[in-house]
């Protein structure tokens, strides 16, 4: 009896587009009018949350990243265990009142309110090279606010990277010459 298992290849346009169907769009959240596109329906299908981070993995584990930062709530779920794969230091960037000690603020709006993220302080040291993960990029002011944050430690933003883009809210306009990856693109109202 053989106990070996096939090995099976999967594509990256099919990963796309597992991850793309395990993406719920719940209309009217958090206000009404907003369509909002849920990731966490992606960690109910295995293979969707693996082929997610193995595209990332492939994108990155050949260029020089220093650090992963990921915002909450979202970007901690994608960015830790990204870091992980390129066995680089993994930084969350939290909603105020999460991190203990000293801390860096940065407040930014979205298409529907203001927040603010934080960083502690020395959590990403001068030079080092900082990957942004997100779970979308909808009109940039979160990466904005983040990539703020990293460049007031000294560190340099190489690029951003989020499962879903929204094209239509002009978020990779807003974000000026950041570089930005994403896996997949909705449409919303």
């Amino acid at each position: 009896m053989s106990t070996e298992t096939a090995v099976v290849v999967v594509d990256d346009a099919t990963k796309k587009q597992v991850i793309l169907d395990n993406i719920r769009g719940v209309p009217d959240f958090p206000i009404p009018g907003i369509l909002f596109w849920d990731v966490t329906t992606i960690l109910l299908n295995p293979d969707a949350f693996r082929y997610t981070i193995e595209l990332f993995t492939e994108r990155y584990k050949s260029m020089k990243v220093d650090v992963v930062a990921g915002f909450e709530a979202r970007g901690l779920i994608f960015g830790a265990p990204l870091a992980l794969a390129l066995n680089v230091p993994f930084v969350p960037l939290r909603k105020p009142g999460k991190l203990p000690g000293a801390k860096l603020s940065e407040e930014y709006g979205t298409e529907y309110s203001t927040d603010k993220i934080e960083i502690h302080v020395g959590a990403v040291t001068e030079g080092q090279r900082v990957l942004l993960v997100d779970d979308l990029i909808a009109t940039g002011g979160t990466l904005k606010a983040g990539a703020r944050l990293i460049e007031r430690c000294g560190g340099v933003v190489m690029e951003a990277a989020c499962v879903i883009e929204l094209p239509f809210l002009h978020g990779r306009t807003a974000i000026g010459g950041i570089p930005l990856f994403v896996l997949v693109e909705k449409e919303g109202a």
